[in-house]
């Protein structure tokens, strides 16, 4: 018998439940696509005859690039930018490390105090210091006002490293075994066997410490007093919460300030958003390995 013939026969409640679920899943993607669609399409849009324009928006109107030229002609862009590359760049590689040697620790059997260990690092996922003392800490080891203050306090998340380590306990222990035959250290049985086989989960702290850190903007407004070390969200704030656009509306009359204004948050809006959604594809076949990694036990 053919694949087909041997294939079970679908009842009339199944059939519909399956319309109803394509159906229900379309319109919920439309919902969720169509904010993020409007916002591209209103950054493309001339500003005057967006101001006039009411209910739904699906294509341009008037095709315009002035909102984008304002945007990347306001200098401070370009800076946030600089300043986000260079936490996220550095913050990512230095949260990989620290996350990894602490996962590395606390996956091997027989350390000492190992339980105690784990309890008070998970501790800290419910109960903090608190604001001013976490402040008052920066400001006596000299972080505030300085890009190294929103990296070096925030090099581990408690939840990426119990993942990272049910990742890790994951690795058979005969491979760690064998390399300690053979006299490897720990570093090199990490660099070496624990890491090259943690490829998908590492992604996926990439993915998770990536996106922390670009849409992280509280720290940076607490701490940074310098607008040359702003970072993006800070001035996406300043665009969007205070409606400050002065400086991308200069030599514009008043009556279009509001019009133009409104063009180039949207265009901003696009200008932040972009870049972190273009990496999110090349990490997704490591994804949805590397969430399921450790989940089961045998």
């Amino acid at each position: 018998m053919n694949e087909t013939a041997i294939k079970r026969k679908r009842s009339k409640g199944e059939k519909a439940f399956s319309v109803f679920n394509y159906t229900f899943l379309t319109v919920l993607m439309i919902i969720c696509l169509y904010p993020v669609w409007y916002v591209a399409v209103a950054s493309f849009s001339d500003s005057n005859m967006l101001t006039v324009h009411t209910g739904l928006l699906m294509k341009p109107l008037g095709l315009s690039f002035d909102a984008y030229k304002k945007v990347f002609k306001n200098p401070m862009i370009l800076r946030g930018y600089g300043n986000t590359l260079f936490i996220l760049v550095i913050g990512v590689f230095l949260d990989l490390i620290m996350t990894s040697l602490g996962a590395y620790f606390l996956s091997r059997r027989g350390v000492m105090f190992k339980k105690p260990i784990l309890m008070l690092v998970i501790f800290t996922m419910f109960f903090s210091g608190g604001m001013i003392p976490f402040y008052l800490n920066l400001k006596d080891l000299h972080l505030t006002n300085s890009l190294w203050g929103l990296i070096i306090p925030f090099m581990i998340t408690t939840q990426n490293l119990i993942i990272l380590r049910t990742s890790f306990e994951s690795i058979p222990d005969s491979l760690i075994e064998a390399a300690q035959i053979d006299g490897a250290s720990h570093l090199k049985i990490l660099m070496s066997i624990v890491i090259p086989l943690s490829k998908a989960i590492l992604a996926v702290m990439v993915l998770y410490y990536g996106v922390s850190i670009w849409n992280s903007w509280f720290w940076a407004s607490a701490i940074i007093r310098d607008r040359q070390m702003y970072p993006l969200q800070i001035i996406l704030r300043e665009i969007l919460v205070q409606n400050d656009t002065s400086s991308m509306t200069t030599g514009v009359g008043a009556a279009d300030q509001e019009a133009i204004g409104m063009s180039i948050k949207y265009a901003t809006i696009m200008v932040a958003t972009i870049p972190i959604l273009c990496v999110y594809p090349f990490l997704q076949k490591h994804f949805t390995k590397g969430t399921m990694v450790g989940a089961v036990k045998e």
